[in-house]
């Protein structure tokens, strides 16, 4: 398995962090395929009729999903920043609940013949409520929260949550500033050139147009920017400074009112 640290988000994560408070919402879903494919455990994806792909989790990937964000990609995160100087502390969705999610009882897909189906909802969800009061008692005492995208169901289970979509909800609830998402391209491409602004309202309206990988990040991003955030960055995590140069918006796509 590769090494998944980002480095150069994270020696700007130390520099960001002594201006900003910052909090990390951490994704890795190719972890989670590599870890459970190793495991003998087949991962299954599936596409919603509005074209959005995502993981079909069941129990016992719900499992091997909660076990590789909390216990593997998190404190790998949490020893990089502590390396760079940065004090941080790792909590899934489930911890003082965090993330709080309504398991879904059903989900309907599109099959491989084009029909919608209605399938069991697996333990996944969305989340709708967020224990701001544990992320700000951690970033008032300094600490950098690092967030897994695991939520807990009012059964007490845990759920698969989108990391881009935790990230824009935990974004909401603290009344944040900017929601930045790192990824591996400089943003949102269409027809070859680089978007550089969007509104809340075009980014929905052009989601037929963009690709899986990137679907869901404009998607939150719009969302986040409808609850009240200033504006949702979407720009490379794999360039020097991808923090810095996300907020100063160069080379980015950036979602905003």
């Amino acid at each position: 398995m590769k090494d998944v640290v980002p480095e150069k988000l994270v020696a700007d994560a130390s520099t960001i962090s002594k201006s900003h408070q910052l909090v990390l919402v951490h994704g890795g879903g190719d972890v989670v395929t590599q870890v459970a494919t190793k495991l003998g455990k087949a991962q299954r994806f599936i596409v919603s009729p509005e074209g959005i792909r995502s993981r079909y989790t069941d129990k016992e990937t719900a499992e091997i999903y909660q076990m590789v964000m909390t216990g593997l990609l998190a404190k790998r995160l949490v020893l990089a920043l502590s390396a760079a100087g940065v004090p941080s502390v790792s909590v899934s969705g489930s911890d003082a609940s965090l993330l709080r999610g309504k398991r879904k009882s059903k989900l309907v897909i599109v099959d491989e013949r084009g029909r919608k189906v209605a399938i069991d909802g697996g333990y996944t969800g969305r989340v709708e409520s967020v224990n701001t009061s544990l992320l700000e008692s951690l970033l008032d005492k300094g600490y950098v929260p690092v967030v897994s995208p695991v939520a807990m169901s009012d059964a007490s289970e845990p759920l698969n949550i989108d990391g881009d979509r935790a990230a824009s909800s935990v974004a909401t609830a603290l009344k944040a500033d900017s929601l930045v998402f790192a990824t591996n391209v400089e943003g949102l491409t269409l027809a070859g050139a680089l978007v550089q602004h969007m509104t809340p309202d075009e980014a929905k309206s052009r989601l037929p147009e963009i690709g899986f990988g990137m679907q869901k990040k404009v998607m939150a991003g719009a969302e986040a920017v409808s609850g009240g955030v200033r504006e949702a960055v979407i720009c490379s995590g794999t360039r020097d400074m991808p923090i810095e140069k996300g907020l100063a918006h160069e080379g980015c796509t950036v979602i905003s009112r």
